[in-house]
């Protein structure tokens, strides 16, 4: 592989800079900042970022095949129209949960949104992953999860990986992209507490896992079928939170961090946390995918 060095593009100093997804059709970089409630718009040919407030915890937000965006919201599951700026709340599937919040999400390959919840104190494993289809279908994949994070998928589809950071794991699950069902869980990837905390992944076209490192200041690429770490790429900002490929040949790594929890001494060895960065590679990533969109009408 063919790595550049970490180019920051944006010294955002954000508190909870996560969820990072490439729209190819407008060639736009959306990103969230948690607790702020902020959905960025970044445009890497003008290095523009355009910022929407949403007035709620924004834990991640997807495209949709119109052109509007699939958001994850406090509780609910929402639709942002990106002209009017208006959201449509879709589903609530933690309305009498209201220490949970949602956290990590993305589309799978066959058009559902997945997102997943976790406990806003980190301690209950309260949290949940859904499956969110175009039709209006709402299920849980998962129970029982502390804090929902990473996806992604497998290059032939069949394969979904998943993050529930505390466990260190990284788990496959067998993906029907029909039914939108998983099975036959299984580890793939353990991570050594020494590395730091797996949080947000993507993947690539030859199936490797690109996993940003909370407190490892790092994104790391693994191989999930023998578990073996294959990269460390050094990020200068302390909690790495999540990449995604993009880009005009989908092979640009943007990274996003979180300036959350760290002191002092953190920031002065980090001061770049909470910036948003770009890594050039001659690597194929996964795209992200999109919203089948027939429920919204917005």
């Amino acid at each position: 592989m063919k790595l550049s060095s970490p180019q920051l593009l944006l010294d955002a100093q954000a508190a909870l800079g996560e969820g990072p997804a490439w729209d190819f059709a407008r060639k736009r970089l959306y990103w969230v900042d948690i607790y702020a409630g902020h959905l960025h718009i970044y445009d890497p040919k003008t290095n523009l970022d355009e910022k929407i407030e949403v007035d709620a915890p924004l834990g991640c937000a997807a495209p949709t095949r119109s052109g509007n965006l699939i958001l994850g919201l406090r509780n609910s599951i929402a639709a942002l129209s990106l002209d009017t700026v208006k959201l449509t709340i879709l589903a609530s599937p933690e309305a009498r949960l209201p220490g949970n919040r949602f956290n990590d999400g993305k589309c799978a390959p066959d058009g559902r949104f997945l997102a997943g919840t976790m406990d806003n104190s980190e301690t209950e494993a309260s949290g949940a992953l859904y499956s969110y289809s175009p039709d209006g279908t709402l299920k849980t994949l998962v129970a029982g999860v502390r804090i929902s994070n990473g996806l992604a998928w497998s290059p032939d589809y069949k394969t979904m990986y998943y993050i529930d950071t505390p466990t260190f794991n990284v788990m496959a699950y067998d993906y029907d992209v029909a039914s939108g069902e998983i099975g036959n869980p299984r580890v793939a990837v353990s991570i050594p507490p020494r590395l730091g905390f797996p949080d947000g992944m993507t993947s690539d076209m030859q199936g490797r896992l690109w996993i940003a490192l909370w407190g490892g200041a790092a994104v790391t690429v693994w191989d999930p079928a023998s578990s073996q770490l294959l990269e460390s790429i050094s990020i200068p900002a302390k909690n790495v939170t999540s990449c995604v490929f993009g880009g005009e040949n989908g092979t640009d790594l943007f990274v996003t961090s979180a300036r959350k929890g760290l002191s002092p001494a953190d920031l002065a060895e980090y001061p770049l946390t909470g910036g948003l960065f770009r890594i050039q590679t001659n690597v194929e990533g996964m795209p992200t995918f999109v919203f089948g969109d027939s429920m919204l009408d917005i």
